[in-house]
């Protein structure tokens, strides 16, 4: 519960002996906030950003019996990923999906229908359902277990001060022994500034998930994760996207080259089109279109390229403005990522940091990870995340997933390893869902058949690769998978025959 309490001296004392050479501004800073509402009593933590990594940190933190707030300045719960990202792009993938389906797949299931029409509105409009029973779950969670929830954008005064402009008016002062900054990251703008985001017909990802109409033509810059799941979306609801990738290959850091290349061939089928090694100069709006100039990375000749919309996908960047870090010294690296040790500490002892502000890779799963194994720490002195055994999932159709290491990185590294294969064109439940494109593909150590990386492109590989990351975690030879009874007919017993075939030298059933 908030009250109005004067700031007293002992506060002013405890601010001057953690950052002495601030003394000045803290007087300041006093007298600058006197009546105004405070929580009262100090937190044991206090987690700014209620985001996948916040949220999930401060639960976990009640949990373990630490009095605990959470800082969220949107206004919802769940940050870009339930809010923005994540989840409504997920609705919209598996929606368009269906959509798609219906149209070019079901009448050779034995389902004929007529009539069939987009209605785009009632779509936007689940997608926005779907998030807002997830954001106020998560309220509810708080509620559950004694999180004070606190709207407003966070500041740091002292190591152990925030203050906090409220979203309803006015200013509140929190206290906390322990702090975790959790603030996400945001949208990384075109380099150079050459192209503005209007978020109309030059939009990132927050604006692709709101268009009121489908584009007749879009031009997508980036081909990473974010890039190819907004284009297949729009690409099924009737738009011809081209993809614009500066790199040779799509999906980002992390693929895997063979699955990226059978990736390529699979979403070219479906219709999008792609310009690999271009780079993209600018892009102009002229006469109700953008004009997208782009560069051959080979032969530096230009070309253009025109789009009713616009998507600039070129990644995300950590979100750190206004956080005050510069008051209490909390160190920033020149990608603007908070600096950490292997323990989440910052610079400054009491301050935590986890998540996409940080370094990493920008998946929420890592967050929530990291906002665990960070409350550990703070509460036993011990925690723990396995960053060799994160996965990344695109969920496009087919869906690509994958965790360890990649063939590319086992050759740089001197590696030696044997390689495991296995279609789903063979796998008896794949063929009777008549979904048979991918496959899944294991890479183990040569001499001890432990495995390395799984890599999987196929219907459910979002779900399958959670096996992957335990036979990682596990350090499972692939002839513990063989040995594994997988139930049938399931699409998982793909995954167990591709681990059969490089443990033993021989598939069953291909």
């Amino acid at each position: 519960m908030l009250v109005v309490r004067k700031t007293s001296k002992s506060t002013v004392s405890r601010l001057a002996r953690h950052t002495p050479a601030t003394a000045l501004q803290v007087g300041r800073w006093q007298r600058s906030t006197r009546g105004l509402a405070t929580p009262s009593g100090q937190y044991d933590a206090v987690v700014i950003g209620g985001g996948p990594g916040g949220y999930v940190a401060a639960i976990k933190a009640a949990q373990l019996g630490l009095k605990t707030a959470c800082i969220e300045k949107r206004g919802t719960l769940g940050g870009t990923c339930l809010n923005v990202g994540c989840i409504p792009s997920k609705a919209m993938l598996n929606n368009s999906h269906i959509y798609h389906q219906t149209l070019h797949d079901i009448k050779k299931r034995g389902i004929d229908v007529e009539g069939v029409k987009l209605n785009l509105q009632q779509m936007l409009k689940a997608k926005e359902d779907s998030v807002n029973g997830l954001t106020k779950g998560i309220e509810i969670l708080f509620k559950q277990n004694k999180v004070d929830y606190i709207k407003g954008t966070a500041s740091f005064v002292s190591p152990k001060i925030i203050s906090v402009q409220l979203n309803d008016g006015g200013e509140s002062t929190v206290e906390a022994k322990n702090v975790i900054i959790a603030t996400g990251s945001e949208v990384a703008p075109f380099p150079g500034g050459a192209i503005e985001i209007d978020e109309q017909q030059i939009v990132s990802s927050t604006g692709a998930l709101s268009l009121q109409k489908v584009p007749e033509k879009m031009v997508v810059i980036g081909g990473g994760i974010i890039g190819l799941e907004m284009g297949s979306v729009w690409s099924r609801l009737g738009a011809e996207v081209t993809v614009v990738e500066f790199l040779n290959s799509i999906g980002g850091a992390g693929i895997d080259e063979e699955i990226s290349k059978q990736f390529q061939k699979s979403l070219t089928k479906q219709g999008l089109k792609f310009k690999l090694s271009t780079k993209v100069l600018s892009a102009e709006k002229k006469d109700g279109k953008v004009v997208v100039t782009t560069e051959a990375a080979k032969d530096g000749k230009q070309d253009s390229l025109e789009a009713d919309v616009v998507l600039v996908a070129v990644g995300r960047r950590p979100y750190i403005q206004g956080l005050g870090l510069e008051n209490v010294g909390v160190e920033v690296d020149s990608r603007g990522r908070i600096v950490i040790d292997d323990q989440f500490n910052t610079s400054v002892p009491n301050i935590k940091c986890i998540g996409d502000v940080t370094f990493g890779p920008m998946l929420a799963h890592k967050a929530e990870e990291e906002g665990i194994a960070a409350v550990e720490y703070i509460h036993s002195g011990h925690g723990h995340v396995n960053y060799g055994t994160i996965p990344s999932v695109v969920y496009t159709h087919p869906e690509v997933a994958w965790v360890g290491k990649t063939e590319q990185e086992l050759k740089t590294d001197g590696v030696k390893y044997k390689v495991g294969r296995f279609p789903f064109l063979a796998n008896s439940r794949a063929k009777t869902n008549l979904d048979t494109e991918g496959q899944v593909k294991f890479l183990v150590e040569a001499e001890t058949d432990r495995i390395l990386g799984v890599h999987i492109i196929g219907p459910n590989a979002g779900e399958m690769i959670a096996e992957g990351v335990l036979a990682l975690e596990y350090g499972a030879s692939a002839e513990d998978i063989a040995r594994t009874t997988h139930a049938h007919p399931t699409l998982s017993e793909a995954f167990r025959e591709a681990a059969l075939q490089v443990s033993s030298g021989h598939a069953i059933h291909f």
